[in-house]
């Protein structure tokens, strides 16, 4: 199956509530803060995608070149903002399907996003590509469930935000939810970077010369996986992708250093902001 087949369906990513809710505050404000703005839209896959979409698009002569949400900031006009998170609150109300809990997933995405970011720092990548990398990698399991059925019965085997998810994907498939979100950003004109990245993030090894950013996904889907599974020091251990981590020059003591989450304050779901 080719993942162009279930996109025709004209799937839109829901936005969270509560993100839109306090951008169209801030926006409404006679002079709006764009650091709080860039805040808020980094929490929300959703609104980050619109915003990379429409500041890579054609219009700006900047195709593939926007990485990130500052990016897009500096380039976009606060009104095109306002209009995309006006339209966006129309579908803030969207609660997920069976068997995936939508403020888990934003929970989740956004931790991987932090952590992706953290380890491409230390490695000296481009830290933008890489938040946004991490909060959209898994947007492709939101549109397989959109428009596949048959998507939904893989949870009796590997939960959505099962280890073992992007296996069971492939072995149904051909493909997997990061290969979806690769094929969207390609949709969307994203810089090569982030298509890259998404595509191999799954099996960073898969592609004849490794891109680095890849491996950084790879190890930031396990780390914020691990959290939400509540995985022990052992099973952390166990479950670690050393492989990739030894290409890369890291090993689990120093990924671990790297995590800028304080995973105690936190809980599946609970408010981003």
């Amino acid at each position: 199956m080719d993942p162009s087949a279930l996109l025709s369906a004209r799937f839109v990513l829901p936005s969270r509530p509560k993100a839109v809710a306090l951008l169209l505050m801030e926006l409404a404000r006679p002079e709006p803060d764009l650091r709080r703005i860039d805040q808020l839209v980094s929490t929300d896959p959703a609104l980050a995608m619109r915003l990379l979409q429409a500041a890579n698009a054609s219009y700006f002569k900047l195709t593939g070149r926007v990485h990130g949400v500052s990016e897009a900031l500096a380039v976009l006009r606060l009104g095109q903002v306002q209009a995309m998170v006006a339209s966006a609150a129309s579908l803030a109300s969207f609660q997920g399907s069976a068997g995936l809990d939508i403020a888990q997933f934003w929970a989740y995405s956004l931790d991987c996003a932090k952590v992706t970011r953290s380890l491409a720092g230390l490695l000296h990548l481009n830290t933008q590509a890489a938040f946004s990398c991490g909060l959209i990698h898994a947007v492709g399991e939101l549109a397989m469930r959109a428009s596949m059925a048959q998507v939904v019965a893989l949870d009796s085997d590997a939960k959505p935000l099962d280890f073992k998810r992007w296996r069971a994907e492939r072995r149904a498939f051909g493909f997997c939810y990061t290969e979806v979100s690769a094929w969207l950003t390609r949709q969307w004109h994203l810089p090569p970077l982030i298509h890259d990245a998404l595509l191999y993030a799954h099996a960073p090894f898969d592609n004849e010369a490794l891109e680095p950013l890849a491996g950084v996904v790879h190890l930031a889907v396990w780390r914020a996986r691990a959290r939400h599974a509540g995985l022990s020091e052992n099973a952390m251990t166990v479950t670690f992708p050393s492989l990739v981590a030894e290409v890369l020059g890291l090993d689990i003591d120093l990924v671990l250093q790297q995590d800028p989450i304080d995973w105690s304050l936190q809980e599946p779901g609970r408010s981003l902001i």
